[in-house]
């Protein structure tokens, strides 16, 4: 699979490394890429990767992952552009940054993929989904997942569907987290310590989540085995509908991925 280098060893960037280096990828093989020099030199000591400048890091990879942030990228294209060896891989896991906006700054017919991560990666649970720019082949995208699936679940969707999954997977993490805060809120207003209240609403999450992914039944079906008639599961759920919770979930993902597109508009 030869050379990787990841430019941005963030939260993310990192993320990326230790996943691979996990997957049994060959450390020496990894190159990272860090203004910071005392940041670098950790990571080579806890991963025995070489880190590099750009341009070097550029010159020296089969696949550049690109993990700066979406306002750091096009100074970073200007800087690795003419330094790419033909042939080689871009996948760039920058929010609203489009495949043609990536290829327009790189040497004609590059071959780049674009991904949109989520947080969970850092558990290795992460969810990505990848897109193919107009100049990538079947063993890009093969390549791209590879490199993904080491930490999580791996998606193709063509660009056009990416905005919407920024919205679902990309922002989803908060969605949930949001949800846990007012369950746990709701356990210390009924008069319980917070810890115990943390531990039912988190372990019951992971039930919850582990049923949908074991059983593959629909969530419809598994909330009405929990609502029995007249009980306590319908009385709550009464109440979220007379609050229009899930009018709420549906409007608030249209808002984030209307700013997605909006943010990737203004990229290109």
């Amino acid at each position: 699979m030869g050379t990787v280098a990841i430019f941005g060893a963030g939260v993310m960037g990192e993320t990326l490394l230790s996943g691979l280096v996990r997957a049994g990828r060959d450390a020496g093989d990894i190159i990272v890429t860090e203004r910071r020099e005392d940041r670098a030199a950790e990571l080579r000591a806890k991963y025995g990767v070489r880190s590099m400048a750009n341009a070097d890091a550029a010159a020296a990879a089969d696949t550049l992952v690109l993990v700066v942030k979406p306002q750091d990228m096009g100074g970073l294209l200007e800087e690795i552009r003419d330094h790419l060896t033909p042939g080689s891989l871009v996948v760039s896991l920058a929010a609203g940054i489009t495949t043609s906006y990536l290829q327009e700054r790189l040497p004609e017919g590059t071959p780049v993929v674009r991904v949109m991560p989520n947080t969970p990666a850092l558990v290795d649970q992460g969810m990505a989904a990848i897109s193919a720019g107009s100049h990538c082949d079947e063993a890009h995208l093969a390549e791209a997942e590879q490199l993904l699936r080491s930490c999580g679940k791996v998606l193709r969707v063509p660009e056009k569907h990416q905005d919407a999954v920024t919205a679902i997977s990309g922002s989803g993490p908060a969605y949930i987290f949001y949800v846990v805060e007012a369950m746990i809120e709701a356990g210390v207003l009924l008069g319980m310590p917070r810890s115990t209240s943390t531990e039912l609403v988190v372990q019951t999450l992971y039930g919850a989540a582990t049923m949908l992914k074991e059983t593959g039944q629909h969530p419809t079906v598994l909330r009405e085995q929990v609502s029995s008639p007249g009980g306590t599961t319908m009385a709550a759920l009464r109440q979220l509908d007379d609050h229009k919770v899930r009018a709420a979930f549906l409007t608030a993902m249209e808002a984030a991925a209307a700013r997605s597109a909006e943010l990737a508009s203004g990229n290109d």
